[in-house]
């Protein structure tokens, strides 16, 4: 293509200028991060440090999500920055794109987001055929609903405790799973990780109530002995959260989870 531009957009219709497959890229965003280094392994140069998979990752790192060094970024002379907008600060973004670092901005809510997103960047980004990974992650998620399984809720973070709510990839997964979240609720306003007291946690005529690793690490030291009425589950944050090559371990494993 030499220096022809490519035109194309990232998920929030913002132009990134490109001109050819991106080879030089870093990634913000710790899942999208695994699926490149599965994929496209010489092509990344730089991750964040919460990019923990693979665990022999072994690429310049440019600090956390919500603070990466720019100038580190910058000197890397990517060809491709992935965000996403959720995990990322729009600040940063705007940053970049003034220093004239092409940046490809990810907006994920639902499973079916996360698949036709994964499936452009790959096709109209990096000019890499679909991996075999998406095309399963496809396969598993695009099946029927199961039967429903009960009302659930997802700390994400105590004192304050914080839940999953509405418009959240992982709710639209929980759903997918046959699971009720019991904080999706509210209209387009709602927050999206609402507080809630710990004793309305403890019964509000839960079900389950799955504790993950991330963004706040439970354990079964710290967590469970919260609740008094309402069982515990200790699962992976990353089954919940991740998009990319998770998505397939994410079906196998907490599908056919016991409720």
């Amino acid at each position: 293509m030499g220096d022809v531009a490519v035109r194309t957009v990232d998920d929030l219709g913002a132009e990134v200028p490109l001109t050819g497959p991106a080879r030089r890229i870093v990634s913000l965003v710790p899942s999208i991060t695994e699926a490149l280094a599965a994929d496209v392994p010489d092509r990344l140069v730089g991750a964040t440090q919460w990019c923990t998979h693979p665990a022999d990752l072994a690429v310049v790192r440019v600090r956390g999500t919500k603070n990466p060094d720019l100038a580190a970024i910058r000197a890397l002379a990517p060809d491709l920055v992935v965000a996403n907008q959720e995990e990322n600060r729009e600040l940063d973004v705007r940053r970049l794109r003034d220093a004239g670092v092409a940046v490809w901005v990810t907006a994920i809510e639902t499973v079916p987001q996360a698949l036709t997103s994964l499936a452009r960047l790959y096709d109209e980004a990096l000019g890499h055929p679909a991996p075999p990974w998406l095309e399963q992650a496809r396969a598993r998620w695009s099946g029927p609903l199961p039967a429903e399984r009960g009302r659930v809720a997802v700390p994400v973070w105590r004192d304050p405790w914080m839940v999953v709510g509405p418009r959240t990839y992982t709710s639209d997964l929980l759903h997918r799973l046959g699971w009720n979240n019991a904080y999706d609720t509210g209209g387009a306003g709602a927050d999206r990780y609402p507080k809630v007291d710990l004793a309305e946690l403890d019964t509000a005529g839960l079900d389950l109530v799955l504790l993950p690793d991330e963004p706040y690490v439970f354990t079964a030291e710290d967590g469970p002995e919260a609740f008094r009425q309402v069982p515990t589950r200790l699962v992976s944050g990353r089954l919940l959260t991740w998009y990319g090559p998770a998505m397939v371990e994410a079906y196998d494993a907490l599908l056919l989870a016991d409720a």
